[in-house]
């Protein structure tokens, strides 16, 4: 140190980097280094965790408690309409965009008829229903790799999703290798299979960092679903175990307890679980009173407020559960729950079908597509398929096929046309500049 106590141009190393006057006034001093250099971890997770005999051990809400709440009225009524807007796109496999269209490529057959039925017995609707209700309740969707003896895939079986046991190596990451063991099935309590990659396709939609189960919406409203159960006990027991009637019945003054037992005893006997008799009027005792009790609301707007958080968080309109609003709003909110809510649930589904179609089969050229669907009011579709047919994008057999009738005879409609002010004209004839000409302007 020089004279005076001032020491001055230190230069520390810290890695490959310099860090010059570390020690100086309010610097930031030097990062504690690890005992050993370990790779970066992406989950922390816990020691131990492979071990684990339990999925979801280490997370607030298990399995058994997620499968119990989506049964829950509200919640049950919105995973339904979701699986029910699902079962009604129809969907194809064609070319990636921008790849060469093969003329009745027979790889689209082949693939066609496997998602047609993926598990060789389910119909892909109702396939996609029975996966549906793993990734709404516990996004959790898996699906076990039947292949032949070649190694061909041949089918795809769903595998209930609270059975698998995520595995992870020593970054925290899922085991990549063939033959890694990536996954544990746990069926009561004992490891049933140990399952790599290519064994289990396993899709979870809402995965989060500092998490190794995905985030269902299920689990995202665990408090108000817990009120709604809360809510309709209170609701149940006003029918079944309520304890304050109708009003009070007053009984005339100097009356003792045993006459007033008396009276209530012949009050019950005539008119308990008698409807007719219930619809009469008594006569009493001359000096009683009644005094009626307001009864609390059934349902009020709380009812409302967490029918709208529930919607809310499937992206589903709350219409059927609130008071009704104008058509215009209710219209716009379906229109947005079709937007929010179910083209993510299509995106999820395509992913996977195209990682199975261009990884598994080997087309990387192809792809899955949903088919857009068509309006339900058919005046608004009407208006779609006239403009459809005038620009070029649809031919007139297309349409037709679209509304359930046969292609014209000799091919007529199998070509796209452009409608002008002199009639229609064929979209070839236009790309080749044989168009009809505009008839010259008199002089």
């Amino acid at each position: 140190m020089p004279k005076g106590g001032v020491q001055t141009n230190i230069t520390y190393s810290w890695g490959n980097s310099s860090n010059e006057n570390a020690w100086g006034p309010f610097s930031p001093g030097f990062p504690l280094m690890p005992v050993v250099q370990q790779p970066v971890r992406g989950y922390d997770f816990k020691p131990n965790i492979n071990a684990t005999l339990q999925p979801r051990a280490y997370e607030q809400t298990g399995f058994p408690a997620l499968r119990a709440f989506a049964n829950v009225e509200l919640v049950r009524l919105a995973i339904e309409t979701r699986k029910d807007q699902v079962e009604r796109l129809d969907w194809q496999i064609k070319p990636v965009d921008g790849a060469p269209k093969i003329a009745d490529d027979p790889r689209i057959a082949e693939l066609t008829a496997f998602w047609g039925k993926p598990d060789g017995v389910t119909p892909f609707a109702t396939f996609m229903r029975s996966s549906l209700e793993d990734l709404l309740t516990l996004d959790a969707p898996a699906f076990e790799k039947r292949r032949n003896r070649g190694g061909k895939l041949i089918a795809l079986e769903i595998v209930p999703g609270d059975t698998i046991h995520p595995m992870v190596d020593d970054t925290g990451r899922r085991p990549r290798g063939v033959t890694d063991i990536a996954y544990q099935q746990v069926i009561k309590g004992v490891v049933w299979a140990n399952l790599t990659n290519r064994d289990l396709l396993y899709v979870p939609r809402n995965v989060r960092p500092h998490h190794l189960y995905g985030f269902g919406p299920v689990e995202q409203i665990i408090v108000t679903v817990n009120t709604i159960l809360r809510r309709q006990a209170a609701q149940l027991s006003y029918f079944t175990e309520g304890n304050v009637p109708a009003g009070l019945l007053n009984a005339p003054e100097g009356w003792d307890a045993a006459k007033i037992q008396e009276l209530q005893q012949w009050f019950d006997d005539r008119i308990a679980g008698n409807a007719a008799e219930q619809n009469k009027l008594i006569w009493g005792p001359h000096g009683s009173q009644f005094t009626a009790f307001k009864a609390a609301p059934i349902k009020d707007e709380f009812d409302e407020w967490l029918a709208r958080i529930v919607a809310f968080a499937f992206s589903l309109p709350p219409t059927p559960f609130v008071r009704q609003m104008n058509k215009s709003t209710a219209t716009e909110d379906q229109e947005r729950s079709l937007e929010e809510g179910l083209e993510p649930l299509q995106l999820w589904m395509k992913r996977w079908i195209d990682d199975v179609i261009q990884i598994e089969f080997g087309y990387p050229d192809l792809e899955f597509s949903f088919v857009k669907a068509t309006s339900i009011d058919p005046q608004v579709q009407s208006e779609i398929d006239d403009r459809d047919l005038r620009n070029g994008s649809r031919t007139i057999d297309e349409v037709r096929h679209a509304r359930g009738d046969d292609p014209l005879a000799d091919g007529l409609g199998a070509k796209p046309m452009i409608y002008t002010t002199q009639g229609a004209v064929l979209m070839e004839d236009v790309t080749t500049g044989a168009a009809i000409a505009e008839p010259d302007t008199p002089a």
